[in-house]
């Protein structure tokens, strides 16, 4: 039993790492309407303009 709640705290841990070295991750569940940040979706529909192939264009 000890084994087990030991693997999760490292994994868990390694968890927290991972995402607090990912940049901009925001936790806080489904934004809507005027909740969602406008700088965020237009940064996502520029990304997705840039790794569109050219035939797509």
């Amino acid at each position: 039993m000890i084994k087990i709640l030991l693997a999760f705290a490292a994994f868990a841990a390694l968890a927290l790492f991972l995402l607090s070295r990912g940049g901009d991750i925001d936790m806080g569940g489904e934004k809507h309407g005027a909740d969602m940040r406008q700088g965020k979706v237009t940064s996502i529909a520029a990304a997705t303009r840039q790794q569109a192939p050219a035939a797509w264009a």
